[in-house]
C-alpha cells in the first residue's frame, strides 16, 4: 500500500478502525485533509467510531459512495514505527489488526477536546493571614511540596484538611486559584537529581549498558543479578542516560498496582513522579498519560503490560523488570507475551531493551548464551547484605499431623525469629482456605456450576470461589450431591488455613496474609505491604504475590511450606517456575545486614529442582533444563501453538475441531504437527466447552502463516470461537 504524508480533503484513504472489521476500510479524507497516522472520528452506520489513517485507499468501492471522515482527533498522528509495531504484533499473534489497534486506543474521551481543571498555589503573602490549626496544616504542607500547583484532591491527600477548608482559603486569598489544561505535561525529571552510590560491579554493568545506549541502535540486554543486588539502581542509571538524550522511557512491572515503594525510589532518584499506567489509574489520568506520551509531555512511564501499546513518539529505552514473571502473558482477548513484544517494539524503534531478573526465563537465558542478547550480571548483594542460607526440611521425618503443615523445625525457627524481633515469611502458593471440599458420605467434590473446576473455599468471606471464572456461592452446610448434613470436609491447605494454624502455634504474633483475593483494592494491598515493610507484622503468610520484588528489611526467615505443589503436572515449565519462585521468595530474607535463612519443606528432597535450589547454582540449573528441552524440541528450541475451539454445545465444538484435524496440509509443509483434538484439561469454563489442539513445530520460519492457513479450514458459525496462543505459557 502506497503511503503519503498528507491526504487532501475528499481523497480516498485506507483506515483501520477499532471495530470488528479485519480489513482496511476506505473513506474520504475529512475537511482540511489528514496525515498518515492521524486519528479520525468516522461514521460507521449510525455510530461514530475511531480509526487511524494507514495509507492511500486501494479499494474498488465506488468513490462517489464513500463517506467522509468526520474530523481529525486532536492528538499527534501515530508514528510510522508504532504502526509497524502494531502490524508486527498482529502478524506474530495471528490477531486481526483492528483488535491490536484497540489495545492502543483504550483511553476515555479520546475524541473529545481537552478540558480544564482547577489548581491552587500558596499566595506569596500567606504569612499575613491569621493563623488557625487548619491553615497551619495547609501552609505547612504546601510549603514542603516541590509542586507549585496542586488540585484540591492532591492538597487534601498531603495536608489532611478538607476540600471545604481549601475552598475557603481560596476565597480569602490565602490560595491562588486558576484553571489549567487537565491533559498537561508531567514535571521534568532530573537525571542528575540524586544518583545512588554504586559498587564496582554495578558501575561496570552501568558502563556496559551506557555504551550500548550510545550506539542509537537496537540492543537487547539481559540484566541478571542475585536478589538484593541492586538491579533497579543499575537500570535507573540507564533511565538517566536516556533522559539526558531527550528520549522517552517505559518501565514494565509485573504487579504495577502494588509497587508504591518503586515509585518512591524513582522520585528519590529523579526528583519527580513518573507517569503511571495500569488498571488502578483514574480514567482522567489515563487520558492525560496517553496524550502526553503521544506529544512527548511524559518522559518516563511506569506501567503494566498494556503500557507497551502507548503511542510513544521517541521511545529510547524499554525495561522489563522481573522479566521471567508469567503475569506478563496476556491470556485472553489479544493473547501476547509483553516481554517478547517489548523486545519486538525496541527492535522496530531501534532502541534499547533491558530484561531484568534474578532468575531469568529460560528463553532469555538461551538468547543471552547464544549471543542474541547482551548478558550483564551482578553477582553480589548490595552493601553489607549477603544471600540467605538455604536448607531443606524432609517432611517424611517430621511426623506432621494430618491437619498441620508447619513442621517442628520450622516452628522452632519461627519462634526464634519472634524472640529476636525479626519477621518470618511462610510461603504457600495457594489462595483461599482449602483447594478442595469433599463429601465424606458420597465422595462428591464441590465443583463450579459453570466450569469443570473444583471450587476453592475462602473461609475469611465464607464463600466458595471458582478460580477460573470468578463465580462464587455461599459455603453450603450440606452436600449438594447427596444432601447429607455435616459431612463436608476440606482437603489440603491454602494461605487462610495456614494462617489459622500459625495463629494457634504463635498466639501472640501479629500475622498478615498477602493474597490478591483478600484485599478489595490495590490501595488496600499497598497499605498492607507498607505495614509489613515498616515492621508492624511478625509473620507474613503469602502466595506468589510476596515474590514480586518487595523489600521487607526486618525479614530474616522464609519458610516454603510445600515446594512439591509446583513440581507435579504436565506443564513443561513446572521445574523452571518452581525454581524461579522459590529462589525469588527465598531472596526476600536478609536483604539488609543480618544474615537470612530459608527453610524448604518437601517430601522429595532428592528432587533435582530442590537440589538445584539448595546449591544455588543458577547456570547449572539452566544448562540442565535447556538440555532436556532441546532433546524434546520444546521451547525455546522448538515452537508451540495452542488452539482452543469453544462453544456452548460440545458436539458443535468437537465437529469444528474435527474439520481441522482432517486437513493439516499447511502444517505438514513446514514439519509442524498438531496434537488433538481433545477436551482441554479444564474442559468447560463459563459454560463453554473447550476443545484443544497443541501444535508443535521446529524453529522454522512460516509457522504463523501455516497456522493462519490451517485455521481457515474451520467455519466459525453461531457461538463457535477459536483462539490462538503463540508460545503458550499455560495449558489448561
Amino acid at each position: 500500500m502506497k503511503a503519503r504524508e498528507f491526504y487532501n480533503e475528499n481523497e480516498r484513504i485506507a483506515v483501520v478502525t477499532t471495530e470488528p472489521f479485519a480489513r482496511f476500510l476506505d473513506y474520504l479524507a475529512p475537511e482540511g485533509g489528514c496525515k498518515i497516522g492521524s486519528f479520525l472520528i468516522l461514521p460507521l452506520g449510525k455510530r461514530k467510531v475511531i480509526g487511524v489513517v494507514w495509507g492511500a485507499g486501494e479499494g474498488e468501492y465506488d468513490l462517489s459512495k464513500l463517506r467522509n471522515a468526520i474530523s481529525v482527533i486532536d492528538a499527534p498522528p501515530m508514528s510510522y514505527s508504532m504502526r509497524k509495531f502494531l502490524e508486527a504484533v498482529s502478524d506474530y499473534t495471528i490477531t486481526p489488526l483492528n483488535l491490536i489497534l484497540r489495545l492502543c486506543t483504550r483511553v476515555p474521551d479520546l475524541n473529545k477536546p481537552s478540558v480544564t481543571q482547577k489548581v491552587f498555589s500558596l499566595a506569596s503573602n500567606h504569612s499575613n493571614f491569621r493563623k488557625t490549626p487548619q491553615r497551619n496544616r495547609l501552609i505547612s504542607a504546601l510549603s514542603k511540596t516541590n509542586k507549585n500547583k496542586l488540585t484540591s484532591k492532591e492538597i487534601v491527600s498531603i495536608s489532611g484538611v478538607s476540600a471545604a477548608v481549601i475552598a475557603t482559603a481560596a476565597s480569602n486569598g490565602l490560595l491562588n486559584e486558576e484553571l489549567i489544561p487537565r491533559d498537561r505535561p508531567y514535571p521534568a525529571l532530573n537525571p542528575d537529581f540524586k544518583p545512588k552510590r554504586l559498587n564496582p560491579n554495578q558501575i561496570s554493568v552501568c558502563e556496559t549498558i551506557r555504551d550500548l545506549q550510545k550506539q542509537n541502535s537496537f540492543s537487547a540486554i539481559l540484566l541478571q543479578g542475585v536478589t538484593g543486588s541492586g538491579k533497579t539502581e543499575v537500570y535507573l542509571e540507564a533511565v538517566a542516560n536516556a533522559l539526558r538524550k531527550g528520549e522517552q522511557v517505559l518501565v514494565l512491572l509485573p504487579e504495577i498496582a502494588l509497587t508504591s515503594e518503586f515509585f518512591n525510589r524513582v522520585k528519590n532518584r529523579f526528583g519527580e513522579n513518573p507517569a503511571e499506567w495500569h488498571s488502578g489509574v483514574t480514567l482522567a489520568e489515563r487520558r492525560r498519560v496517553w496524550k502526553m506520551v503521544a506529544s512527548g509531555g511524559a518522559k518516563l512511564v511506569i506501567g503494566a503490560r498494556s503500557a507497551l501499546f502507548l503511542p510513544f513518539m521517541n521511545l529510547g529505552l524499554v525495561i522489563v523488570d522481573e522479566e521471567h514473571d508469567h503475569s506478563y502473558k496476556q491470556e485472553d482477548g489479544v493473547i501476547y507475551n509483553a516481554r517478547d513484544m517489548a523486545v519486538l517494539r525496541a527492535s522496530i524503534e531501534m532502541s534499547t531493551v533491558i530484561l531484568a531478573s534474578a532468575t531469568p526465563s529460560l528463553e532469555s537465558w538461551v538468547n543471552a548464551k547464544n549471543g542474541k542478547y547482551n548478558h550483564v550480571q551482578i553477582h553480589e548483594r548490595y552493601g553489607e547484605a549477603t544471600l540467605p542460607n538455604l536448607s531443606a526440611i524432609d517432611l517424611r521425618k517430621e511426623n506432621l499431623k494430618s491437619d498441620e503443615w508447619i513442621s517442628n523445625r520450622l516452628e522452632k525457627s519461627t519462634t526464634e525469629c519472634l524472640q529476636s524481633g525479626d519477621q518470618t515469611l511462610l510461603f504457600l502458593n495457594r489462595r483461599g482456605y482449602s483447594p478442595t471440599t469433599v463429601c465424606r458420605a458420597c465422595g462428591n467434590q464441590i465443583s463450579c456450576d459453570q466450569c469443570d473446576a473444583r471450587m476453592v473455599e475462602h473461609r475469611f468471606i465464607n464463600r466458595l470461589m471458582c478460580h477460573q471464572c470468578g463465580h462464587t456461592k455461599p459455603m453450603p452446610n450440606k452436600c449438594p450431591s447427596c444432601g447429607i448434613i455435616g459431612k463436608l470436609a476440606v482437603v489440603g491447605p491454602g494461605v487462610e488455613r495456614l494462617a489459622e494454624e500459625a495463629q494457634i502455634k504463635f498466639p501472640k504474633a501479629k500475622i498478615s496474609v498477602l493474597s490478591s483475593d483478600l484485599h478489595g483494592s490495590a490501595k488496600s494491598l499497598k497499605d498492607e505491604i507498607q505495614k509489613i515493610s515498616e515492621g508492624n507484622t511478625d509473620i507474613i503468610i503469602g502466595t506468589q504475590l510476596v515474590a514480586k520484588g518487595h523489600n521487607f528489611p526486618k525479614l530474616r526467615l522464609v519458610g516454603v511450606i510445600d515446594i512439591d505443589i509446583g513440581l507435579h503436572g504436565s506443564d513443561l515449565r513446572a521445574a523452571e517456575r518452581t525454581y524461579q519462585l522459590v529462589r525469588q521468595v527465598s531472596g526476600r530474607a536478609g536483604r539488609t545486614d543480618n544474615k537470612g535463612r530459608a527453610l524448604i519443606q518437601t517430601y522429595q528432597p532428592e528432587h533435582p529442582v530442590v537440589e538445584a535450589i539448595l546449591k544455588g547454582n543458577d547456570d547449572e540449573f539452566w544448562v540442565s533444563e535447556a538440555k532436556q528441552r532441546e532433546l524434546a524440541c520444546m521451547p525455546p528450541f522448538g515452537k508451540l501453538v495452542g488452539i482452543i475451539i469453544s462453544s456452548s454445545d460440545f458436539e458443535r465444538a468437537m465437529s469444528a475441531a474435527n474439520q481441522l484435524k482432517n486437513n493439516t496440509q499447511a502444517l505438514d509443509i513446514i514439519g509442524a504437527r498438531a496434537y488433538g483434538p481433545a477436551p482441554a484439561p479444564i474442559a468447560r469454563i463459563k459454560r463453554r466447552h473447550r476443545i484443544r489442539f497443541l501444535v508443535k513445530s521446529p524453529r522454522t520460519p512460516g509457522l504463523q502463516d501455516a497456522v493462519r492457513k490451517w485455521v481457515t479450514n474451520v467455519s466459525l458459525k453461531g457461538d463457535l470461537r477459536l483462539s490462538i496462543d503463540i508460545d503458550p505459557q499455560s495449558f489448561y
